[in-house]
């Protein structure tokens, strides 16, 4: 080997940066751990609040140390920054795909016209993106260009207006106004992208990661390690759309008339006349559906005949609200408010009201009603934009507050405002998103120099993301939660236990088998696997990429795959000695004869790890960058690292290296196998098989995941056994049909899978459903567990919701969509690929009749067995990397065995197939060795991986199997009888 020097300098050097991008992380975990073991030093597991205590003394030893210089070159917020990044399902957080609002810009860009043409536009847009992979920029295009008539884009009325007037004008045709629009929407969602990322960069959590997908207008947020989930829920949905509006009061007679008034047409509309006949009755209720449509069924029984004044509380004296009413009641309150027939019924001086609900304190049982001075525009007196700054602080009585500067304009504003409310002795509301926050009063006067504070009853983090969405601005459009997984922080520990567990016992396992097999040439590539390991965990930490359980598995199958190369080396290093060639050339020779072979493997594995980053998201993309990583650094220490050990060892006189130790020397020597004679008894086996399959597919189909068919799904724990077909029973009757409850794991545990409101978007629902869950699920819980104890997020809690992911319907179709052209792409690639490297299309079809063979079975087991295994059987993204890797796992076994078979009838002939039997066979001992290895490896993590990994595992055992079968027994043969004529003409060499 050429360039020794530079290759061991290049070695030592990779190495040398490896362990310094290491050590931020080994120190950051040190410091870590001294500041848990100070906050327990501190108090005690007795005292009330234990946790949350805990957590604030971990985060104030932190902060004192946090610039403290370490080992002289960095510091622990230096260290924290520069870290090896966890994943969600290692450290626990929340990781959402946010959908912002094109059809809100459109609207907000069409100055929100009342135009027909528009709006009927946008509503068959609505209808068509829920079938159709189409923006909703280009739906809305299409619709309009079916229905417009002679109306145009560049209407007055549309986007002709004043707003855009320096670039649109009504003389422009269609064609001129769409990429003036194109650019507006995409300069709304870059600016709600760089929102996001204030709001986000203010959050305080460690390495956060947020990226736009494509034109799609999605965008992608993951927040490992944050803890309080509905608070990033809430800063992330939250548009930040901050008013100011003067109150009407309580006193007000015209407001007063009105719910009289209003309280009166309630009671002819809601409670039937008795002598109404039972025709009558239905047809009012028929009426009364169509007017209350967010009023549960039971109010049509309301008795009272004040069925609005009954609800209502009188306001706290000094308070600007006009009424109290219960929380539960709230909705109900509101439907009656948006009714039209109530409406009309608002006198002429106040018949532009605005009703608003205020943020109700924490542990509140009632909200205040406030009633807004609004004007035919439905517009504030005063918008959000003003601000210029805002700042969490605390207010005159020590609580805390926010505090707001404004611009020159709305200095202004804000003193005619406040000089108006002093003047009527009305109140301020100030209304975040639509919720009143405050509304105080103004008792000295106008306010001059545009300062204002909102208070409340905050906590210190309420208002650091207040002050943080005010200071980020409001985004250009609502942004809809329509993917979200959540970990909670105890499950992320679990899985890096059982990760760490894995490959501690799957690296034992190769190092020592590697010992038994080679002897002395074994620890030369022990030595190169733990090197290779080093270098992925260093390559990982200096690209900032994110290491996830997945991507655990991912490097533990490389280890399978680094194991392989030198499998692969050793085995032709030994065909060289027999071959009667001195030490120095067999080891060469074995090398050189071996790179074609190790190359070609990996380059296919590559080529679908490529595709699976491509088409994958989240952890999955974790488990293709660690594989992706890990095929570079299996080849540079198997080609280089190996090969200076062992030409350093044998360079020395006296040293004998024979590759094998007395147990193993004769293994599969001398096997003759007449594997081409047994191909039709394979053909029939794996057809049989195949039909078993495709039947199962047909008739039971797949067990699909929320990731394909979108819902919502839940990890619940309880502290013992639990009978999943009661538990689904109850929920069905909450949730509807289609609840499904399983086992996930131990007894104690279950995941629940629900479609309940699959199309409704927004926390409110995610609220809804857990509240579902926690009221159903109460009476398996121990005694005192509180909703906040069961909810996602809990830190270091061991029952309640674990994890819960939520996929809508649109982005399900889409993550399906890109599944099937991953399994298509990766075997087109590889078609090419092979096509390309044995220049016989016969080889191609051989290697991927055999790859859908794997897949089909991979897929008919899942469908036969999926009822009746005690593990998660269902198909998601985890599934669709498993198929991506078993197909890159049959290729890379295909494409070993076609190399000998290339290399040996090159030089000897077709022979009628004898000299391809002699191929199969002298590749045997690296096949059935890759295979075990790999294999112990598999099973490692199936056992000891976690249960989300156990299906994923289970898949890819399947495969592994599969695949050394296949690559034997059917590619081979389906090359050599596609060629069979031509080599019986004489025609291939």
């Amino acid at each position: 080997m050429q360039n020794k020097g530079l290759i061991r300098l290049f070695a030592i050097l990779f190495g040398l940066v490896s362990i310094y991008q290491l050590s931020y992380t080994f120190i950051s975990g040190k410091i870590e751990k001294d500041a848990e073991n100070f906050a327990k030093t501190e108090i005690t597991e007795a005292e009330d609040d234990y946790v949350a205590k805990r957590e604030a003394l971990e985060a104030k030893y932190l902060d004192s140390v946090a610039d403290n210089p370490v080992l002289g070159y960095t510091s622990y917020a230096d260290a924290k920054t520069k870290e090896l990044n966890k994943g969600l399902d290692l450290k626990g957080g929340i990781n959402v795909t946010l959908q912002i609002s094109v059809k809100d810009i459109l609207k907000g860009l069409a100055n929100n016209t009342r135009n027909a043409v528009f709006n009927k536009a946008l509503a068959d847009a609505d209808d068509a993106s829920k079938n159709s992979d189409a923006t909703y920029l280009e739906l809305f295009f299409d619709a309009f260009e079916a229905i417009k008539g002679d109306t145009k884009l560049a209407s007055p009325e549309i986007f002709a207006n004043k707003g855009l007037s320096d670039e649109i004008n009504f003389q422009m045709s269609d064609d001129e106004v769409k990429p003036i629009i194109r650019r507006k929407i995409d300069e709304s969602i870059v600016s709600a992208f760089e929102v996001l990322r204030e709001r986000i960069d203010g959050f305080g959590v460690t390495q956060p990661n947020i990226q736009r997908e494509g034109n799609s207008g999605r965008i992608l947020v993951e927040l490992p390690g944050a803890k309080d989930i509905s608070r990033a829920q809430e800063l992330l949905s939250s548009t930040a759309q901050l008013e100011f509006w003067e109150t009407y009061e309580q006193s007000n007679a015209s407001i007063g008339q009105f719910f009289v008034t209003a309280d009166q047409r309630l009671a002819e509309i809601i409670t039937p006349d008795e002598e109404e006949t039972e025709e009558d009755l239905s047809a009012q209720e028929a009426e009364i559906d169509s007017l209350l449509s967010d009023v549960a069924e039971d109010s049509l029984d309301i008795a009272s005949s004040n069925p609005l004044l009954s609800k209502l509380i009188p306001s706290n004296p000094g308070s600007h609200a006009i009424a109290r009413v219960a929380i539960s009641d709230t909705a109900e309150v509101g439907s009656y408010l948006r009714m039209p027939e109530v409406r009309r019924l608002l006198p002429a001086d106040v018949q532009f009201v605005k009703f608003a609900w205020e943020r109700p304190p924490a542990n509140s049982e009632v909200a205040e009603l406030y009633a807004l001075k609004s004007n035919r525009e439905n517009k504030p007196r005063i918008s959000g934009d003003v601000v210029s700054d805002a700042q969490d602080t605390f207010d005159q009585f020590n609580k805390p507050a926010v505090s707001m500067t404004m611009n020159t304009r709305g200095a202004k504003e804000w003193e005619k405002l406040t000089g108006d409310a002093y003047t009527n002795q009305t109140g301020i509301a100030i209304v975040l998103d639509n919720k009143v926050y405050t509304a105080p009063g103004v008792s000295t006067g106008p306010i001059s120099g545009g300062r204002s504070e909102i208070t409340g009853t905050f906590t210190v983090n309420e208002t650091k993301d207040i002050a943080n969405v005010l200071r980020a601005g409001k985004l250009p459009a609502s942004a809809e939660i329509i993917q979200s997984e959540v970990v909670g922080p105890s499950l992320g520990q679990e899985a890096i236990d059982s990760g760490f567990m894995s490959f501690l016992i799957a690296m034992a396992f190769v190092l020592i088998w590697m010992i038994f097999y080679y002897g002395k040439a074994g620890i030369f590539a022990d030595i190169a696997l733990i090197f290779n390991i080093l270098l992925i965990f260093g390559v990982l930490t200096s690209l900032g990429a994110v290491l996830t359980l997945p991507g655990i598995a991912g490097i533990v199958l490389t280890i399978g795959m680094s194991v392989d190369a030198n499998v692969l080396i050793f085995e032709r290093i030994k065909e060289e000695l027999a071959k009667g060639k001195g030490k120095a050339q067999a080891i060469a020779d074995g090398f050189s004869n071996a790179l074609s072979s190790i190359l070609d493997a990996n380059i296919t594995t590559g080529l679908t790890a490529i595709i699976l980053f491509v088409f994958g998201s989240g952890p999955i993309k974790g488990f293709a960058t660690t594989l992706l990583i890990g095929i570079v650094t299996s080849l540079f220490t198997a080609i280089f690292v190996t090969r200076l050990m062992i030409e350093a060892y044998t360079a020395k006189k006296g040293r004998e290296l024979l590759f094998s130790t007395p147990a193993t020397r004769k293994l599969f020597t001398g096997i003759n196998i007449d594997f081409l004679s047994k191909r039709k008894i394979a053909y029939i086996i794996s057809g049989l098989l195949i039909a078993v399959s495709l039947f199962s597919l047909f008739s039971n189909g797949l067990q699909q995941g929320v990731d394909f068919i979108g819902g919502r799904s839940y990890q619940i724990r309880f502290e013992g056994a639990v009978n999943p077909s009661e538990i689904a029973s109850e929920l069905n009757d909450v949730f509807g049909s289609g609840t499904n409850v399983k086992t996930f794991g131990e007894a104690n545990q279950i995941k629940v899978t629900t479609p309940y409101k699959v199309d409704v978007e927004g926390i409110e629902v995610d609220n809804e459903i857990q509240n579902k869950l926690y009221t159903s699920l109460q009476k398996y819980l121990p005694d005192g567990t509180s909703f906040e104890d069961f909810t996602v997020g809990a830190s270091e809690k061991s029952i309640g919701i674990l994890q819960s992911t939520k996929v809508g319907p649109t982005i399900a179709d889409d993550i399906k969509q890109n599944a099937y052209w991953a399994i298509l792409g990766s075997l087109a690639v590889v078609f090419l690929y092979i096509l390309l490297r044995f220049r016989k299309w016969q080889f191609s079809l051989g290697a991927v009749t055999a790859v859908a063979h794997d897949v089909l079975i991979v897929l008919g087991i899942f469908s036969l067995t999926s009822a009746i295994m005690p593990f998660n059987m269902e198909i998601d993204q985890a599934f669709i990397a498993a198929i991506l890797t078993v197909i890159g796992y049959s290729l890379n076994d295909t494409v070993v065995v076609f190399d000998r078979i290339r290399e040996v009838v090159g030089l000897k002939g077709w022979s009628a197939g004898n000299n391809v039997n002699e191929a199969l066979n002298s590749t045997l001992s690296r096949t059935l060795n890759t295979s075990l290895t790999t294999l112990i490896v598999l099973l490692a993590i199936f056992i000891f991986g976690g249960e989300s990994l156990r299906g994923f595992m289970f898949a890819m055992i399947i495969g592994v199997i599969v695949g050394t079968y296949s690559s034997v027994f059917i590619a081979t043969p389906v090359m050599y009888d596609s060629l069979k004529k031509s080599i019986s003409s004489g025609k291939q060499n």
